[in-house]
């Protein structure tokens, strides 16, 4: 683990990769992560993050602070200021890019996507006609659900935002699930994106506190799931990022429509975007290694 402060600027990266896939509808933190190598070690942290949360809920000090002892703060605020800083920094850019390019910004996600299931699948130990029939069936699911969407809310309580929040992180630290494609179902994503571009302190606190909550409960389970059935698990993950491709399809309108059409007018540079896009994901991966890569959850 990055202990020593020498190690912080590459963690920083790391978070500002995952805080700039989560801007993008489609697209989730979790496979950054995952393609990263450091899905394990985030899944963990947050964990004991959550264990603590719930000791000082129920008065009990000492194990909470003995819990939040155990994180590698380093670690963890690092990859947080990353992300963070990629929010800040990005929401405005991928906001304009996917508005006056949506076709090669889609195309460009596309290819991380696809490149990212052949890197998970390599990580499935078993994969058996029951991994295969999982993965099938989370990718139709997929599919389906992120057919819906609905148009933007009009004027949100702040209730509407602790919900969204609760949401949207869950799926943030899922691969394959993108938090703000789920926002954007429930027609919160320019709202919440408004948030940040307008410096809205006080909601975007709310939303914060969304996001504490629905990761508290969340983690907790996914690391569970992961300890016991993990090849299952991961799996049902490669699915979930198969059937997230319906969102990126470059065609006809980019991330603006979930529907479907062969490629036309803007085909060759998209294509190439893609094809170069997937070959990076695949080059780190294999550079990186499996030092870190998603094993069994102690």
């Amino acid at each position: 683990m990055p202990r020593s402060i020498g190690q912080v600027p590459a963690q920083l990266a790391r978070g500002f990769a995952m805080g700039s896939a989560d801007v993008v509808p489609g697209v989730s933190g979790g496979t950054v992560a995952l393609v990263l190598g450091i899905y394990e070690k985030l899944i963990t942290n947050v964990r004991g993050g959550a264990g603590a949360l719930g000791a000082l809920v129920r008065g009990r000090w000492a194990t909470a602070l003995l819990r939040l002892a155990r994180l590698d703060w380093i670690w963890l605020l690092s990859l947080l200021a990353g992300i963070g800083a990629a929010v800040v920094i990005l929401a405005h850019t991928i906001e304009t890019l996917l508005e006056e390019q949506p076709v090669r910004t889609a195309a460009l996600f596309f290819g991380l996507i696809v490149g990212s299931v052949f890197l998970a699948w390599r990580l499935v130990r078993t994969r058996d006609l029951q991994r295969v029939g999982v993965a099938v069936l989370a990718a139709v699911s997929a599919f389906v659900v992120l057919g819906y969407s609905s148009g933007p809310v009009e004027d949100p309580t702040w209730w509407m935002f602790l919900a969204a929040g609760a949401v949207a992180i869950c799926a943030m630290i899922l691969p394959g699930v993108s938090g703000s494609f789920l926002l954007l179902m429930f027609g919160m994503y320019d709202s919440v994106l408004g948030l940040v571009t307008d410096r809205d302190l006080a909601l975007l606190a709310v939303f914060m506190v969304g996001c504490v909550a629905g990761l508290a409960l969340f983690s907790t389970a996914l690391h569970w799931a992961l300890a016991r059935h993990h090849d299952t698990v991961l799996a049902a993950m490669i699915g979930l990022m198969v059937g997230s491709l319906r969102v990126l399809w470059p065609w006809p309108d980019g991330t603006d429509s979930t529907s479907l059409a062969a490629p036309s007018g803007d085909v060759l540079v998209p294509v190439l975007i893609a094809v170069a896009a997937a070959a990076v994901v695949l080059t780190i991966a294999l550079r990186a290694g499996r030092s870190e890569s998603l094993s069994p959850v102690r």
